[in-house]
């Protein structure tokens, strides 16, 4: 985006707008229902007042407060061209150096001729002199030559053991080579003195303890770790390519602080549909999002390595991924198919259709992420889903670089310390896998994008009502966004609204980071009733047309890898070679997925009016912070005083929501207090629903009704058809169903796949007291977050198979297991002595659909339930 080289601070032609604004208090934006189809008006965007506030719109907490706008007019003339940086001279020749390099390589048409080009670079000749058909290179590959050249060439040489001084602060070219060796460098000698190791070589190094085999065994993941490099950033010009940009950023070179090529850019608060305030449209767009399931592909950016979250095997102490965190009982990317079932689950009960949504995961081999994600999805029998309905595609590593040189950092022998390259890769990488065509081959039209670590992300509507505007308006890119939190790492939404030299005006909703906030002088958010602007939190939930991104994907030039930054904010930690842990300044390039919004703008010869969201490719919704972001990111240390993207923190989000939800159902239940008292004293509850309940609020309304829920308590429910009317609950209460939303079938392959509504396990619960000591809160072995906690007493019930379960008009005191076999209906019945179980055989005709179901039936833009019993 030509509106990214503007530089801090914002000069005149860069102005930040708002249509409302945003503070903790005042959670949503100016309410706008999307627009399909809707005319034009062309009076100026930044000459229309926002309107006054009506009391009932204060009421529900937005701000829409008049901004003080421009007066209609022509746009400002451009602003004189930005000061360029003194650049290092030396940096700079070497950009024009590898520019040139890459320029020959790109011109050579073979291998051999490429091969060529690369051994006529002074710096290729000098390493390897010329004997590099000999020794370890003559036993090599030619592609594998081409890449340990490539690598020479981008003047890491530093890399494979030594180093060449070839530029010194004057710029001008200067090559000997260090530790007075002559003809040619010390590790080209060590090269040949391991070519006799090469036809030894194994999958996993060298066979046997020869020496050398150490270097041997890792040469070939260097040689792996190249090839991802030069075969993924093809499109930039490969290993070289990377160098370029990398040094260009570093340099703040003219990539970075070139004129912009636009006369005029402004930047506004973004309108959409406000789902907490347009009630009735944000259930009709969600409606629009389970109908339109069987176009719905799902794709998971999960290849991070979560460092932040330190999380360990506890068995061997092999540093684990963000995928693996154990969180209330189970994985998060188990929590992700599962947040994904309950919206099949929903689809089939509203259209009697089985629906099984293909799901591509970008992986990366950092700690190993793409061998575990494999492992959980082998270990769960790929969730019921089969194999055939999962891609998955491992992002390649990227060179980290040194702030002061560009040198790439090396952890170890013939090893450079890499990290993913930023979950922007996903596009490009997904279309050089062929992904985005087997999504489109499953009949898909679009998908949900969401991260792994963001635990709420499914709550209520907000995920399906963003896809369901994005396919009925044939949408190209769509954010779910929320009110900033202060002090998140977190980019901002915003409406950009340009002008080229042309005259031709330019508008899309897109995502500025965290990083380039002080470049584009985007503002911290302030207290509730401040006048400044405020963007909405950008939160990485995206619906994406997949013919639009394949588009994107496909580019061969650098488009196709959007939001590229060099983020030199956060010192690097790697163990050097000598073994020891250091921390170094320095980065990678990265890109960002959401920026790929960039490439979407919509084009128009005259200026539009305020409203102008309504007829983008992209397109923005709104919901309360709690039910669109919280993330488990990081590990809580002892000397935090903030919760913020902690696996304790999004915990209390998710009890904050059940507060939320059950206290609508006229339940009685304690508030959650500030994070604060979370030091103190843990939550007030633990309270875990299955998402298969709803996951619209609005039909769990309808499963709950009237009761209490007592501070201390816990209520885990894992069944979807299950009814709690007037239960009093003061302690805890534990349902566990092994067929939660229907049973497994073998198909053809001898798969376990799972087929909705078939012998689901079912509970109902009417006018029922349960009281018992529940978990013991002053146990200091309690991890909430993990859902591991030590109890005195609970009440437990366990449905085998399509076991059914009642209780109505019992008190229910003290430690009880009711475990109900497959086939079986248990009647809990109040007597004078207490209780007694009466446990029968449900009819052979009814096995499969139960003696009782919810009936779900579509009323208006509401999903209505009905109780038939059988």
């Amino acid at each position: 985006m030509a509106s990214r080289a503007l530089t801090p601070p914002a000069p005149p032609h860069l102005r930040l707008h708002a249509a409302s604004l945003f503070s903790p208090r005042l959670p949503l934006p100016h309410t706008r229902a999307p627009r399909c189809r809707g005319g034009r008006s062309r009076r100026l965007l930044s000459a229309l007042p926002s309107p006054s506030p009506s009391p009932a719109s204060r009421s529900q907490g937005v701000s829409t407060a008049p901004i003080e706008r421009e007066p209609p007019g022509p746009a400002p003339a451009p602003p004189p061209p930005a000061q360029q940086p003194r650049r290092d001279p030396a940096i700079a020749a070497e950009v024009a150096r590898l520019s040139a390099a890459r320029e020959r390589f790109r011109a050579a048409r073979t291998l051999r001729d490429k091969l060529r080009a690369l051994d006529a670079e002074p710096r290729v000749a000098a390493f390897f002199g010329k004997e590099s058909s000999h020794g370890v290179l003559g036993a090599l590959e030619p592609r594998e030559v081409l890449l340990l050249k490539c690598l020479v060439a981008a003047g890491q040489e530093h890399v494979l053991g030594r180093e060449l001084d070839w530029y010194g602060g004057d710029g001008h070219h200067e090559h000997h080579h260090r530790n007075g060796a002559r003809g040619g460098s010390a590790l080209r000698d060590a090269l040949y003195s391991l070519a006799g190791l090469v036809g030894k070589w194994t999958s996993e190094g060298v066979v046997g303890g020869e020496k050398g085999s150490e270097e041997m065994g890792v040469l070939p993941r260097l040689l792996k770790f190249l090839d991802n490099i030069e075969e993924f950033y093809d499109c930039i010009g490969g290993i070289i390519g990377y160098q370029i940009m990398a040094l260009e950023f570093l340099s703040a070179s003219d990539r970075m602080h070139r004129p912009s090529k636009d006369k005029f850019v402004d930047f506004h608060v973004p309108s959409g549909l406000n789902l907490l305030e347009d009630k009735e449209h944000a259930s009709q767009a969600a409606l629009w999002g389970i109908e339109g399931l069987p176009e719905l592909g799902e794709i998971y950016p999960i290849g991070g390595a979560g460092d932040r979250l330190g999380l360990v095997d506890s068995d061997t102490g092999e540093s684990l991924p963000a995928a693996l965190l154990p969180y209330c009982g189970r994985s998060l990317l188990e929590g992700l198919i599962r947040d994904l079932q309950a919206r099949e689950f929903l689809h089939f009960k509203i259209f009697g259709g089985q629906c099984i949504t293909p799901v591509a995961i970008m992986t990366s081999s950092v700690k190993d992420n793409h061998e575990h994600i494999i492992a959980i999805c082998e270990r769960l029998d790929w969730f019921g889903r089969g194999r055939d309905n999962f891609r998955l595609f491992e992002q390649p590593l990227v060179p980290v670089v040194n702030a002061e040189d560009g040198k790439w950092l090396v952890s170890k022998s013939l090893f450079p310390v890499g990290k993913p390259g930023g979950h922007g890769a996903i596009w490009k990488l997904a279309y050089d896998r062929g992904v985005l065509q087997w999504l489109q081959n499953c009949g898909r039209k679009g998908a949900t994008v969401r991260q792994v670590s963001n635990v709420v992300a499914a709550t209520d509507l907000t995920m399906m009502a963003l896809a369901g505007i994005g396919l009925r308006c044939n949408k190209k890119l769509g954010f779910a966004s929320c009110e900033r939190r202060p002090g998140a790492t977190e980019g901002v939404n915003v409406l950009i609204e340009k002008q080229n030299l042309e005259g031709l005006w330019s508008y899309g909703i897109t995502c500025i980071e965290y990083t380039e906030f002080e470049k584009y002088g985007i503002p911290e958010p302030t207290v509730t009733g401040s006048s400044q602007v405020s963007f909405p939190a950008n939160t990485n939930i995206l619906y994406v047309d997949l013919q639009a991104v394949e588009e994107v994907g496909s580019r061969k030039n650098a488009s196709c890898l959007p939001g590229m930054v060099l983020n030199l904010k956060k010192a690097v930690s790697y163990v050097n070679h000598l073994g020891f842990e250091c921390s170094a300044a320095g980065g990678r390039l990265e890109c960002t997925m959401q920026n790929i919004a960039d490439d979407f703008m919509n084009s128009y010869n005259y200026r539009c009016s305020k409203g102008i969201e309504s007829e983008l490719n992209t397109f923005i919704v709104y919901n309360e912070r709690k039910r669109v972001t919280s993330s488990a990111k990081r590990k809580l240390k002892s000397e935090d005083r903030s919760l913020h993207q902690t696996p304790e923190g999004s915990l209390l989000d998710i009890m904050r929501n059940a507060h939320d939800l059950l206290s609508s159902c006229s339940v009685d239940i304690p508030m959650v207090k500030d994070n604060s008292e979370y030091m103190h004293s843990g939550p007030p509850f633990l309270i875990f629903l299955h998402p298969a309940l709803g996951p619209f609020w609005d039909i769990i309304r309808q499963k709950f009704v009237g009761g209490s829920v007592s501070k201390g308590s816990e209520l885990q429910i894992e069944v979807a058809e299950f009814l709690w009317k007037d239960v009093e609950l003061d302690g805890s209460l534990i349902i566990l169903a092994h067929n939660i939303m229907g049973s497994t079938k073998k198909n053809k392959n001898g798969e376990q796949i799972l087929h909705y509504g078939s012998r689901c396990g079912r509970c109902r619960l009417q006018s029922v007291k349960i009281v018992n000591e529940g978990i013991n809160w002053t146990s200091p072995n309690n991890v909430y977050w993990k859902h591991d906690v030590e109890r005195s007493e609970s009440v437990k019930i366990i449905l085998h198979g399509n076991a059914e379960f009642e209780a109505k008009d019992v008190v229910l005191k003290g430690n009880h297991v009711f475990e109900v076999p497959d086939g079986h209906r248990m009647c809990i019945i109040q007597d004078r002595a207490g209780f007694v179980v009466k446990l029968d055989l449900i009819r052979d005709e009814l096995m499969d659909s139960g003696t009782w179901h919810w009936k779900y039936a579509v009323d208006g833009v509401h999903v209505k339930l009905n109780m038939v019993e059988l």
